[in-house]
């Protein structure tokens, strides 16, 4: 089945699963998912705390194996590429950690677009051996942790 704007507006779950609409680009809805989470991002920061940051992290994770779990299986597909709630939580996990200047969150962007794409071990092992919501959402975590590492390197080497 293909995403649509009628399945984007049928259920909550899907609203959140599609990114908002950000999933439905016709061309790399991961990347525009991606973007649309760096561009709320802002709003997040202005409601949370870091220990409110952390809670809000932790329960969008979780609703996001729901919603994920339930527009996989509406759209036939457990990780179709118009699902996009993976992106937004590990964006999100990695702005949070990230400095926050516009270059670092660019570098940022950038690292974890790579490792979601690439898969480096064991990102491609789990995402070939979890199914349904939980596997969408965790195998964007690891390649958030992947670009995370990255990042703390640099910082370490090259200062905030």
């Amino acid at each position: 089945m293909k995403p649509t704007l009628r399945l984007l507006l049928s259920h909550p779950s899907h609203f959140i699963a599609l990114g908002f609409g950000s999933g439905l680009s016709p061309k790399a809805p991961g990347t525009a998912g991606t973007l649309a989470a760096w561009a709320l991002y802002p709003l997040l920061q202005a409601l949370f705390n870091d220990w409110g940051m952390a809670v809000f992290l932790a329960a969008a994770f979780a609703f996001g194996i729901i919603a994920c779990t339930q527009t996989g299986r509406a759209l036939g597909v457990a990780d179709h590429g118009a699902v996009v709630w993976d992106e937004f939580v590990a964006f999100w996990l990695v702005l949070w950690l990230t400095p926050p200047t516009l270059a670092w969150q660019a570098l940022a962007f950038g690292l974890f677009r790579f490792f979601d794409i690439v898969k480096p071990p064991p990102i491609d092992w789990v995402d070939a051996r979890t199914r349904d919501g939980f596997g969408v959402m965790v195998d964007d975590l690891l390649a958030a942790g992947y670009a995370l590492l990255v990042l703390a390197l640099m910082v370490r080497w090259l200062g905030d």
